[in-house]
């Protein structure tokens, strides 16, 4: 299995305990790794002397990392200083994992707001429930720094190919990440995260691709299982991830503003990837779903089921209803559960006021827009039920 994995996922699976020490080499010299920590961690060190700030995280990184030759031996040294960031910076809670067995491996199909910590808030919340954590989806688009691939491949990140040149490479590409999924499920027994689209939800409209679902289901091996049976195998699991506050909205605002004009900044994913860590999000819910039944086995009922539970799942916070009120120039209280958040309501509107005039709609709608869903999902249900 091991020389199966190597050879036709070479350039999309995680590293293995092998390849450990050569890529801890590498990241103990790394100037663009050392300079981005610099920024976290040495900020006036780093004004005053960018060189000294360098060196001295050259060494830290060193003396981190002295001692890790496995996987799991650098997901030890990871865990807590991602426990130490998610306490600093989230109140976080999740719900729905009582109903899934730790001993199962399932592919949690979530929607997508920030590039590292929807995986990562997936992976603490199967870590305090006794569940393993799980490979984690990530595009090479984000992966143009060395260190950053090096860093996610050794956290057990798989890489997911964009820009691709035609239809046939692109083909080919999705039965590479199809078989490599349900490979990892079926035949290592580990769990996959994924997100329900490519790319975040910056104006905060959840919704799954169809084509996310449409490569899941290549794995399909004809003539001896039907389509529904290659999905059914994955046994995927919906994930609502609801934030408070979003340390990326003024930025996503901005990029929505730009349009089609936008032009994306070589380092802009890296920033974005920090602003996420060490911003404050305020609440954060995760609500697991249970795996999809024999009866959501096509694509359109996959994407369906998916979107229900993820509408149904999202945790609504006041930050929610405040943005959709102002949007609406109203203060009615739609008949939703919105629950209580750590900012207050003058700070959530000095945060948005803080935007330039052009973007402060923008970023309202990315906190209005599950709330509308929700809304909406709740009127048709009541129709529904006056039929």
């Amino acid at each position: 299995m091991t020389s199966m994995i190597d050879e036709e996922f070479s350039d999309i699976r995680p590293y293995n305990d092998g390849e450990v020490c050569g890529v801890l080499a590498r990241l103990k010299v790394d100037s663009s790794l050392a300079d981005n920590l610099a920024t976290l961690r040495l900020p006036r060190v780093k004004t005053l002397s960018p060189a000294l700030a360098r060196w001295l995280l050259k060494q830290w990184v060193a003396w981190k990392l002295r001692g890790v030759q496995t996987v799991a031996q650098f997901q030890q040294l990871v865990a807590p200083l991602l426990q130490r960031q998610i306490a600093a910076t989230a109140d976080f809670s999740a719900a729905g994992l009582d109903a899934l067995s730790p001993s199962e491996a399932y592919l949690f199909v979530s929607n997508h707001r920030d590039i590292a910590m929807d995986p990562a808030f997936t992976n603490h919340a199967l870590f305090r429930a006794g569940h393993r954590t799980c490979a984690v989806a990530i595009g090479d688009n984000l992966l143009r720094e060395r260190w950053v691939a090096d860093l996610m491949r050794l956290n057990k990140s798989f890489i997911v190919k964009r820009n691709l040149r035609g239809p046939r490479e692109l083909l080919a590409a999705s039965r590479q990440l199809a078989r490599f999924i349900r490979f990892t499920i079926t035949n290592n027994h580990e769990s996959v995260w994924i997100a329900q689209r490519e790319g975040r939800a910056k104006d905060g409209t959840d919704a799954t691709e169809p084509a996310v679902i449409k490569m899941l289901s290549l794995s399909w091996d004809r003539p001896h299982e039907s389509q529904a049976e290659a999905l059914f195998a994955l046994k995927i699991v919906p994930v609502a991830i609801s934030y408070e506050l979003d340390p990326c909205d003024g930025v996503k605002a901005a990029e929505l503003a730009a349009g089609a004009s936008y032009t994306k900044a070589a380092d802009e994913d890296v920033h974005s990837i920090g602003l996420g860590i060490a911003g404050q999000k305020g609440k954060v819910h995760l609500q697991f779903g249970t795996p999809l039944s024999a009866s959501h086995l096509d694509v359109s009922s996959v994407v369906a089921a998916i979107d229900n539970h993820v509408t149904r799942g999202y945790r609504l916070f006041e930050s929610n209803l405040w943005a959709w009120q102002r949007l609406k120039n109203t203060t009615e209280q739609p008949p939703i559960a919105i629950h209580g958040g750590t900012i207050s309501r003058t700070a959530f509107d000095d945060r948005i006021d803080a935007l330039p005039k052009s973007h402060q709609a923008l970023a309202l709608a990315m906190y209005a827009n599950p709330l509308e869903a929700a809304r909406c999902q709740a009127l048709e249900g009541r129709h529904r039920a006056e039929r």
